[in-house]
């Protein structure tokens, strides 16, 4: 190359590296070498098992520029057989000139003259160039066609140029291995996480599809802000970063026991406990009758108001919300006692299980809870342990941040507004709305989608949820979009 040649080349090659956007990177990788050789037409080739599949196709001087998502070439993909050119230079990773397709006796060309009978184009010269990147891995092939003079005629290629367009052949070949890395890179994690998270989910039946639901909520509204060009707009990279904190965003729920994480009721397995205590109970009265110690009306008073509490612990023990007549009735059970077998003063109910029952809403006592709020923090410890891409640096921030509130009242940090970014406050409004409206818990009906927006809202009133964020939500009806 001259020192002309050496300059476009480098000015080429900074354009084609400097591109991060895959069908721009393809468009442009066609135009560059079409523009170095002042050619009217070409065709981009990338290489797949079964063949060389038609990438792009641009002919200027019939206004014809196929290609890419908006236009997809329909065209099935070239063999691998030597007969064909491009085919030939894939194979040979050599370049190949021809000067005039219709007396060249090597290829065969059948392909091309059919599609100019089609068209009406007249196909001359062509040069074919392998694009190989720096492993010397063939990617695709390059097909320039009817190379043109200064006033316009067509002429066969400039053999001096051969070099050049290769070497910006192999710039694109590197640039596009780069970008399939950086996509497989991508997938790879994507893929991890996905399985992560199912897997964490799934330690519980009763938070099988929480996570993949928020994403799928998540992916929905931001598609509508996108769609309704919303000034709050996530641009891929800010995309790919917010879902990932969302996938991300329970993976501290690995620590958890599941007797906490599955307790669906006050005294969870203890119940079980507790009613054969008074089975016992009742058991011990009933020799006491036989024996002649206690009269058959005081078993028989004994037995009723025995068979009424139980029935009121089961009620309590599954019940969303105990009003302060039911914790005094809780309390004056602390106070019961039955003497057993061995003549032992037992309590009806063991300070644990009456610490349990005590519980006013909810079924976790306060040491549950601080279990059950730890999995936000061993959810930050962990992530901080993860060397995340630049692009997605702030993951770890953002996922173990959901569970904090505006107003200060969430956890574990007990951050304010202005240390709560806007990213955090959507993913605290999607997790509030999944779990509200979840169809997979056994434990509970699915919510209403108006009446857990009405708890959001309530939220919002008592200033721990983002009002702009949910009306935002609200607007999007990403709810629809997933059933």
């Amino acid at each position: 190359m001259n020192a002309r040649d050496t300059e476009r080349f480098l000015a080429m090659s900074l354009a084609l590296t400097s591109e991060r956007d895959r069908e721009a990177l393809l468009s442009s990788i066609l135009d560059t070498a079409m523009d170095v050789t002042n050619c009217d037409a070409g065709t981009l080739y990338l290489l797949e098992d079964d063949g060389l599949h038609f990438c792009r196709m641009v002919t200027r001087s019939q206004g014809i520029r196929q290609g890419g998502h908006a236009d997809p070439i329909s065209l099935p993909p070239v063999p691998l057989e030597e007969k064909y050119v491009c085919s030939w230079v894939a194979i040979h990773k050599e370049i190949i000139n021809v000067t005039d397709v219709h007396t060249d006796t090597h290829f065969d060309f059948t392909g091309s003259l059919r599609y100019d009978a089609m068209t009406g184009y007249r196909t001359t010269s062509m040069l074919v160039v392998p694009m190989s990147n720096d492993k010397g891995a063939l990617i695709g092939v390059t097909q320039l066609i009817n190379a043109l003079d200064g006033e316009g005629h067509v002429v066969p290629f400039d053999a001096e140029l051969e070099l050049l367009v290769s070497a910006i052949s192999s710039q694109a070949a590197i640039s596009i291995t780069n970008m399939q890395y950086a996509e497989q890179i991508t997938a790879l994690l994507d893929s991890l996480v996905g399985a992560l998270s199912t897997a964490i989910d799934q330690r519980s039946p009763y938070n099988a599809n929480h996570t993949r639901n928020m994403v799928r909520l998540g992916e929905a509204f931001l598609d509508w802000l996108n769609d309704t060009n919303n000034p709050w707009k996530f641009e891929p990279a800010a995309r790919r970063s917010f879902l990932m904190s969302v996938w991300l965003h329970d993976v501290g729920k690995l620590v958890v026991p599941l007797e906490v994480m599955d307790k669906q009721s006050r005294l969870g397995a203890a119940l079980g406990e507790v009613e054969e205590r008074f089975t016992r109970m009742g058991l011990l009265d009933r020799i006491a009758a036989l024996e002649g110690r206690i009269r058959p009306e005081e078993l028989e008073k004994n037995n009723a108001e025995r068979a009424e509490t139980l029935a009121f612990i089961r009620r309590i023990n599954t019940a969303g919300f105990l009003p302060d007549a039911d914790l005094q009735a809780v309390d004056a059970l602390e106070e019961r006692r039955f003497t057993d077998e061995t003549g032992a003063s037992v309590p009806w109910l063991t300070a644990e299980e009456l610490h349990c029952l005590r519980v006013r809403k909810g079924t976790l006592t306060a040491e549950e809870r601080s279990i059950m709020e730890s999995h936000v923090v061993v959810t930050a410890r962990i992530l901080s342990q993860v060397h995340f891409p630049k692009s997605y640096s702030r993951v770890p921030q953002w996922a173990a941040a959901h569970h904090e509130l505006l107003n200060g009242k969430g956890y574990p940090q007990h951050k304010t507004a202005p240390d709560i970014p806007r990213e955090v406050r959507l993913l605290t409004v999607l997790d509030v709305f999944e779990a509200l409206t979840a169809r997979d818990r056994p434990y509970k009906p699915p919510m209403p989608t108006e009446k857990a927006l009405s708890i959001l809202d309530s939220m919002v009133r008592e200033g721990g949820v983002d009002g702009e964020v949910l009306e935002l939500f609200k607007a999007s009806r990403a709810w629809e979009k997933i059933l």
